[in-house]
């Protein structure tokens, strides 16, 4: 497994979804400072993220079933402190 977090906010959600679907693959990149200065930008560094994510939790899933997966690890923060994520969600040997 591959994990790239970069600073509390990554963390959290590499490690909520490590938890919730196990996968053999995570990278989570920040992208906020590619927002800086845009609507949702919160002045954190920590606002706009991208999760690529292979799991065989997604086997025989389509893509908004996948993403809901995604989705439901990280409800509270995508309510409260993430103001986009953008989702690669495959599953072993795609």
């Amino acid at each position: 497994m591959t994990d790239l977090a970069t600073g509390p906010l990554a963390d959290l959600i590499a490690d909520r979804l490590r938890h919730a679907l196990t996968p053999s693959h995570l990278h989570v990149s920040n992208d906020s400072a590619q927002h800086r200065g845009h609507l949702g930008d919160d002045g954190t560094g920590e606002s706009h993220f991208t999760v690529t994510i292979e799991s065989p939790e997604f086997a025989g899933l389509n893509r908004v079933a996948r993403q809901r997966l995604v989705n439901r690890a990280l409800a509270d923060l995508l309510a409260t402190r993430i103001h986009a994520l953008a989702i690669k969600a495959t599953a072993p040997g795609e």
